[in-house]
């Protein structure tokens, strides 16, 4: 199907979900679910195609474990269509309401935006959160995923478009983009009569693409450079857990951190036990001269950092190290090198809690908790389609009610001005 074509098809599904109510987009969500258990052998055949290319073509660890697809996984994926169903309906929800001295009611209602394209990397997971939050809040949503896991991406929107057509709505409420040409998203990008908004799920590459080419408004969810900061009033004990989850848990994912800073006071205790737990870890180490003196002639190595390391989001089993004379060089950097999205501070000290989470420029900021915990769904907010990095309309994790608009609805009686 061309570009025209898929798009114009979108705007005509958004027209019928507007108005389609709670009862039937749930129903669609569990028909989503129940399609995604009954044809999960042909979407884990797909999804191994492409696991086996990736690693063909040189995919790191981490980018294998975002693309890949089993059992567990896809029931997980299930689980957020039901739960998503079973959240509120935001649409229709009165935001404010007023009554003007003149007499007239005026309402401030939520409202679907009408058409999302959301263009993402090698994370079919995405492929099915993005379809449930779209179809929940009345929007019609087409989907551009990575090349990478192009076959995962393609039967899971055949499967979930199926569903929809099954419980009655339009077919084309959920559409994929089966040309991995760049110039079909090219395209799409300048649909702004028949597309409402684009959402970027990926790094920082993509995001800086959309800005560049879309004439259709961007919502970046896009990448992760996290930081923990050990304060010199931390628990010790504490900032090792919180560090290694941080980093370990899940390396391939936004939300783990990427940096290490460590208050001077603390760094000549502190820094020779995290390098050993990291280390064991198998994490690669790149750190400042002050971090390479404390750990000397030791066992463990950490090699000579640079910019261009703090400035990386790895995506896996590295992380750079600096010590900072206190909590304002601390902010400085992450202000600098960060992308907004989850910062951390390890600290006993309410006022530099108080003053790093006032201070630091970011989506979520954490006290005495790892960066893992950014997640629409840990948050209590259903799925997510990412973690927006940016201010306007919505930051931290778009969930339902940060992918709608609102307008507003007044009452008269007879009013005339």
């Amino acid at each position: 199907m061309k570009t025209k074509e898929l798009a114009a098809n979108a705007k005509k599904a958004s027209y019928i979900l507007a108005t389609a109510n709670a009862a039937d987009k749930n129903r669609a969500l569990l028909a989503m679910a129940e399609a995604l258990e009954r044809r999960s052998a042909e979407i884990l055949v797909e999804n191994a195609e492409d696991v086996a290319e990736g690693r063909k073509n040189g995919l790191t660890p981490a980018l294998i474990d975002r693309l890949l697809l089993d059992e567990e996984r896809l029931r997980g994926m299930a689980k957020s269509l039901r739960d998503v169903a079973v959240l509120a309906d935001p649409i229709g929800e009165v935001v404010a309401g007023w009554k003007t001295p003149e007499g007239l009611e005026i309402q401030k209602v939520r409202v679907p935006f009408g058409v999302i394209l959301v263009v993402y990397e090698a994370r079919p997971n995405v492929t099915v959160d993005a379809a449930a939050l779209c179809l929940k809040t009345g929007n019609a949503v087409i989907l551009r995923g990575g090349s990478d896991a192009y076959r995962s991406n393609r039967i899971l929107a055949e499967a979930i478009a199926g569903a929809a057509i099954e419980a009655g709505l339009p077919g084309d409420s959920v559409q994929f983009v089966a040309d991995k040409d760049r110039g079909a998203l090219l395209e799409l990008l300048q649909m702004k009569d028949q597309i409402d908004l684009v959402i970027p799920r990926g790094g920082e590459a993509l995001k800086e693409f959309l800005l560049e080419n879309s004439k259709v408004p961007v919502i970046y969810a896009a990448g992760g450079n996290c930081h923990v900061y050990v304060d010199e009033a931390a628990d010790l004990k504490q900032a090792l857990a919180i560090t290694i989850n941080s980093k370990c848990q899940r390396p391939g994912v936004c939300n783990a951190a990427e940096t290490l800073l460590v208050h001077e006071a603390v760094a000549a205790k502190f820094i020779p036990v995290v390098v050993n737990a990291l280390n064991e870890r198998k994490v690669k180490l790149y750190g400042d001269a002050r971090t390479r003196e404390i750990v000397g002639d030791a066992e463990v190595k950490v090699a000579r950092a640079t910019d261009k390391h703090y400035a990386t989001e790895f995506l896996g089993m590295e992380m750079a190290i600096k010590v900072v004379e206190g909590l304002e060089e601390a902010v400085e950097h992450i202000n600098h090198y960060g992308t907004g999205h989850s910062e951390a501070i390890v600290t006993r000290d309410l006022n530099a809690s108080r003053r790093f989470t006032e201070a630091v420029d970011a989506a979520v900021v954490y006290v005495n908790a790892s960066t893992r915990f950014t997640d629409g769904g840990v948050f209590g907010l259903g799925a997510e389609i990412g973690i927006s990095t940016q201010k306007l309309h919505a930051r931290g994790p778009l969930a339902l009610r940060e992918i709608t608009s609102t307008k507003y609805i007044v009452t008269g009686k007879g009013h005339v001005r």
